[in-house]
């Protein structure tokens, strides 16, 4: 039987991101991509303007429509929510259809550089702490890990110890694989892998070129298909770090802006499905 994951976040017409990028990958790796749309947008956030539709008031009865035809997933995914009414929908979501077996990915898509984006408010921060408690894996980026566990930011100068309260801190909350994201360490971006009851990792890349838009839907993508697919999460790691390394190479090569992400398009064949 093809496993599906519901993948919970918006979609954009343009940039790369979000469901647009998770649909082919997650198809690509054999697993199915069933969306439930947070806001339909024209073009990601990044560019200087942008037409969304809020989906907020039509989430429920979208949602309800799949509990009458008893849907099931082997995977539930999120990402970026907009309000703390659509991440308290989410919250019945994993309620209503996260059974025995199902494994829950949450990306707390909240901020980059050591800023929260400005459409998050307290309230939401708080919220989010309380949905990454509830998932299996989550895949916060420096960012995030700082502000889900109250850690002043810095652009760098991390220690592994300081990368393991951290994690370790935020795996406590619920989800038994932590990674943390886009870590800067000189000449190399690394993530922290920690997973309960394992020996802490951290994979590095060399740095290819200055950061775009949305590779983290790409990663986490992936972090999701081999997660219902039983890969190892640290072969997973390993697999979406160089995967993304290739994309950011091939839009280097084809001179892509970077508000347009990264064109995996053109590498997809390289993503092995094991």
């Amino acid at each position: 039987m093809q496993k599906k994951i519901a993948v919970i976040n918006d979609i954009s017409g343009f940039g790369r991101c979000s469901i647009t990028a998770t649909l082919p990958i997650l198809s690509y790796l054999g697993v199915q991509c069933c969306p439930v749309p947070t806001a339909i947008l024209s073009n990601h956030m990044g560019f200087p303007h942008y037409f969304i539709d809020d989906y907020t008031d039509r989430m429920r009865v979208y949602i309800e429509n799949w509990q009458k035809l008893g849907l099931r997933f082997e995977g539930i995914m999120t990402g970026f929510l907009g309000s703390a009414e659509q991440i308290d929908i989410v919250k019945g979501f994993l309620r209503d259809f996260s059974k025995e077996g199902t494994l829950v990915i949450v990306d707390p898509v909240m901020g980059d550089h050591g800023r929260i984006y400005a459409t998050y408010t307290e309230e939401m921060c708080t919220e989010m702490k309380r949905l990454v408690a509830l998932c299996d894996i989550t895949t916060p980026n420096l960012t995030e890990a700082c502000r889900l566990t109250d850690t002043p930011y810095r652009a760098a100068g991390w220690r592994k110890r300081e990368l393991y309260d951290m994690a370790r801190q935020i795996s406590s909350y619920g989800p038994a694989k932590v990674v943390v994201t886009g870590i800067p360490q000189g000449e190399f971006i690394a993530n922290y892998i920690y997973e309960q009851d394992r020996e802490p990792r951290i994979i590095r890349t060399h740095r290819v070129d200055a950061e775009r838009s949305c590779t983290g839907d790409v990663f986490t993508s992936i972090i999701a298909a081999d997660g219902v697919n039983g890969v190892p999460f640290d072969r997973s790691v390993r697999k979406a770090s160089g995967f993304v390394k290739k994309c950011i190479l091939k839009s280097v090569e084809m001179e892509i802006p970077k508000t347009d992400g990264v064109c995996f398009e053109e590498v997809l064949y390289q993503l092995k499905r094991d």
